[in-house]
């Protein structure tokens, strides 16, 4: 195969929704036709005692949400297909954010039964920003819920998108019987089964008798009229409109009952786009390049409990990555060759030799690399758009158990790479702070400290505010400034000064007095 043909042949893409809306197992149920896993499990079912294949910590396990972004990628058909399992809760919005800067598209989860809800809202907003091209699946129509067309209103409302349904629900909950394919003109009746395909029936004309005989007259009757009417009311199908973000294809089903996922998975293959160009600071860099080029957008520490080893996560952007061959990092300024990149399947990985413009790659990373970094065959180009956000929740962090130090700093060090949390120092009384987004990452962080690197810390509560990464042209200002506010001035892991406001008013106030510095609320600037 062509190296264009291998790229072209690429889909890489993010799973996103709000919490519970059926994510993780619509992710699971995608693999199961990709061949990629053979028995699906059941998210929470205790009974079963598996557990998602994209949840795979220890902590995800027990409280049965995704806490990070998981990685799996699997050959469907003549495609490549890479899936991004995001987490969905708002306290892990930021790794949810920066992982929507490596996909080329999105599949956006909703409940049938709540609609679009708040953190949907502000995921659909950072796809709008970056013009990401959305497909919608409306995920558990075995259950009561709302209208369908009600459901339509509220996302072009909720969302600000166009809409298109490329399927349609035949009744719901109890007396859900199945889809009409309206993309590829088929029927789907729905047989509730966790682990095997539903079939479907080719209809030709669903103006014949056909569509009575297994539906039922009074249903056959309602999908006609619910078809007039979609067709009269929503315009056809326009694949540039979709790849340019301004129309979201509505699917419908049930991820649980593996019912409508085969429906969408063929439409997705065949309308998403294929890896795009990405925005460098310098240039626009084209996937087709023949020279490699790529960025860290995600570090999980810890994969690999026997070995304490940290993997940086590598976006493709541009030509082909080789393994044994040696790549510049440019932050560093110096040449890197690896052994062992590494595909995964969750956190299953294999060795691979090569991998292409659209792919992601784990790099074994031994302290080198930092979110955002670049990697390529020589050009110095930096890949922008990975910030950090300003924390709103701070604690103290207390080693609780002394004779655990150093595993205690190697656990933090490692964590704070993830990017999902940020470690200062206090200038005033050097203990160190933690700073977070949520509140449930503090508990994150305690139960990894202590399952994976046996180390016991506590928390002590500390009332601020926000921090901001602070600059200035006028360094008499800037020093009077950090004099000023000693006990609240720290430093960051990469050694910038920030400060920790401690209310909305002081912050207010400082901005006033202080007008040559300049307050940042993330850390890219």
């Amino acid at each position: 195969m062509s190296f264009q043909e291998e790229i072209r042949r690429r889909r890489t893409f993010a799973i996103i929704s709000h919490p519970d809306a059926g994510k993780t197992t619509l992710t699971e149920k995608l693999l199961l036709f990709g061949g990629a896993i053979h028995v699906a499990g059941a998210v929470k079912s205790n009974k079963i005692r598996k557990t998602a294949t994209s949840d795979w910590m220890e902590i995800e396990k027990q409280r049965g949400i995704s806490v990070a972004t998981s990685v799996m990628g699997f050959d469907y058909q003549d495609y490549k297909i890479n899936i991004l399992d995001t987490p969905g809760h708002q306290d892990f919005a930021e790794d949810t954010y920066r992982t929507l800067t490596a996909v080329d598209s999105v599949i956006i989860v909703i409940d049938n039964a709540k609609g679009v809800e708040e953190q949907t809202r502000k995921l659909m907003n950072v796809c709008r920003m970056r013009k990401t091209p959305v497909m919608i699946f409306i995920n558990k129509m075995d259950r009561e819920g709302k209208d369908p067309f009600d459901l339509l209103d509220e996302l072009e409302s909720e969302l600000d998108i166009h809409v298109r349904p490329l399927s349609w629900p035949i009744n719901q909950g109890f007396s859900f019987k199945g889809v009409y394919n309206i993309y590829e003109e088929n029927l789907q009746l729905y047989t509730p089964n966790k682990q095997s395909i539903s079939e479907s029936v080719e209809i030709s004309d669903i103006n014949s008798g056909e569509l009575d005989k297994f539906i039922g007259e009074p249903d056959a009757h309602q999908l006609r009229q619910d078809l007039e009417l979609i067709h009269g009311i929503y315009p056809a199908f326009d694949r540039e409109k979709y790849l340019s973000g301004e129309l979201a294809p509505v699917f419908f089903g049930s991820a649980l009952n593996n019912f409508g996922v085969k429906e969408l998975l063929d439409c997705f293959v065949e309308i998403a786009p294929s890896p795009r160009p990405v925005q460098a600071q310098e240039r626009v860099v084209n996937p087709y390049e023949e020279a490699f080029s790529g960025f860290i957008f995600k570090i999980h520490a810890n994969m690999d409990p026997n070995h304490r080893s940290c993997i940086a996560f590598v976006k493709i952007c541009s030509g082909k990555f080789e393994r044994n061959v040696n790549y510049k990092h440019i932050r560093q300024g110096k040449m890197m060759r690896f052994s062992s990149p590494t595909a995964f399947m969750a956190q299953k990985k294999e060795i691979v030799d090569e991998a292409y413009a659209g792919d992601i790659v784990g790099l074994h990373d031994n302290g080198n690399f930092k979110i955002g970094d670049t990697l390529t065959g020589g050009e110095d180009l930096h890949f922008k758009g990975l910030p950090s956000f300003s924390p709103e929740m701070f604690n103290y962090l207390e080693n609780a158990d002394p004779m655990k130090t150093k595993q205690l700093e190697k656990g933090i060090r490692q964590l704070m790479d993830e990017g999902v949390a940020q470690l200062f120092t206090s200038e005033f009384n050097r203990r160190k702070i933690v700073g977070t987004v949520g509140q449930l990452q503090f508990e994150v962080i305690q139960y990894r400290l202590l399952h994976e690197y046996n180390a016991q810390c506590c928390w002590e509560p500390i009332s601020l505010y926000k921090a901001c990464w602070i600059e200035s042209d006028d360094p008499v200002q800037f020093e009077a400034f950090k004099k000023r506010k000693a006990q609240f001035m720290v430093k960051d892991k990469q050694g910038r000064d920030v400060y920790l406001a401690e209310s909305p008013y002081i912050l207010q106030m400082a901005q006033r007095d202080f007008e040559h510095i300049k307050f940042h609320f993330s850390s890219e600037f």
